[in-house]
């Protein structure tokens, strides 16, 4: 008769002055930490190759005398060092004078824009709010314009502009009889208006799309609390509308501002290469001193104070914002 309870036991044990073995990572979680990270690196280098390459290329041109004797060879076009930023800054010189031009038409133009945009896309937002029929309806025909093609619908304000035949003209003046001639919409002044317009009828569907989505998280009961106690409609839009909506209208006034301010697409199609002295936006002014008079060191370095200008916009808009958050304590 043999024993194996001795042998089974002797099996389990161990020497008193070896460590126990501690338990070993699996290989699969150490995939599964890295998985993440490997599925954002594709879009790691498009966002290099996309936007930080051009914008160092950029950076680097702007310190260059790069002119169009340079252009098959830009690497060899001689330094200039801080030339072209001094040309760019003299507003006593005609370079300086119609930047500075352009940049506060640029401010002006954006102010309105984006203070329209808001206006109008809150108040549609609120509106429709409230249960009604055809309410689905509106909604979709509210993002037309912000779905349209950008140059599709530019193209068609284009016709609308249009001095003989263009129906902003035919309501205006033949119908309404508003004003005594037929104006022109895309010279002069009003070029001013025509791009506002137009901004403000592609820009206010997004305002409205993030407000709407923004009264979402809005509890109800407040309105009816505040209903009860007598407050009328302009008492609850200032009292919970506004301040519930002030996280949302923080990040929405911004990226209204960024677009709207380097806005290059309409404005390029409503007017071509040449816009108006009135709506000569800092977008098209840059692409003008660049490609037009094929002066690329001066046109980067005029890039580069308007990144650096938005980068402290940003910055104290953020800081400012920011102010009033109270950080949550566990």
């Amino acid at each position: 008769m043999t024993t194996t309870a001795p042998a089974e036991a002797a099996v389990g044990e161990t020497p008193s002055g070896a460590a126990k073995p501690g338990p070993r990572r699996r290989p699969g979680r150490i995939r599964r930490i890295g998985l993440p990270y490997l599925l954002l690196l594709p879009a790691l280098l498009l966002e290099l190759l996309v936007h930080l390459v051009p914008m160092v290329i950029g950076i680097v041109m702007s310190f260059k005398e790069l002119t169009q004797f340079y252009i098959r060879d830009w690497g060899a076009a001689p330094w200039s060092g801080l030339d072209n930023y001094k040309v760019s800054v003299d507003f006593d010189a005609p370079v300086g004078e119609a930047l500075l031009h352009s940049f506060l038409v640029t401010v002006a133009f954006t102010l309105l824009s984006v203070g329209l945009c808001w206006l109008i896309g809150t108040a549609a937002a609120v509106y429709l709010q409230d249960n009604f029929r055809g309410r689905g309806l509106l909604r979709a025909l509210f993002l037309i314009p912000y779905a349209l093609p950008v140059y599709a619908a530019v193209i068609t304000w284009v016709f609308m502009f249009q001095h003989d035949n263009g129906l902003v003209n035919h309501v205006l003046h033949d119908q309404l009889h508003l004003t005594d001639k037929p104006s022109f919409w895309l010279i002069g002044d009003n070029s001013f208006w025509a791009l506002l317009t137009v901004s403000v009828w592609k820009g206010w569907p997004f305002a409205f799309l993030i407000v709407m989505a923004g009264l979402q998280n809005i509890p109800g009961e407040l309105y009816e609390a505040a209903a009860l106690d007598g407050a009328g409609m302009w008492q609850q839009i200032r009292r919970i509308t506004l301040p519930s909506l002030r996280p949302v209208n923080q990040v929405l006034l911004l990226v209204l501002f960024l677009w709207t301010f380097n806005d290059f697409n309409t404005p390029y199609v409503l007017f071509g290469r040449s816009a108006p002295q009135a709506a000569d936006l800092i977008s098209v002014h840059i692409y003008q001193a660049s490609f037009v008079t094929w002066n690329f060191g001066t046109g980067s370095a005029m890039s580069v104070l308007l990144l650096l200008f938005l980068l402290v916009v940003t910055g104290v808009y953020l800081l400012l914002t920011s102010r009033g958050r109270k950080p949550a304590h566990g």
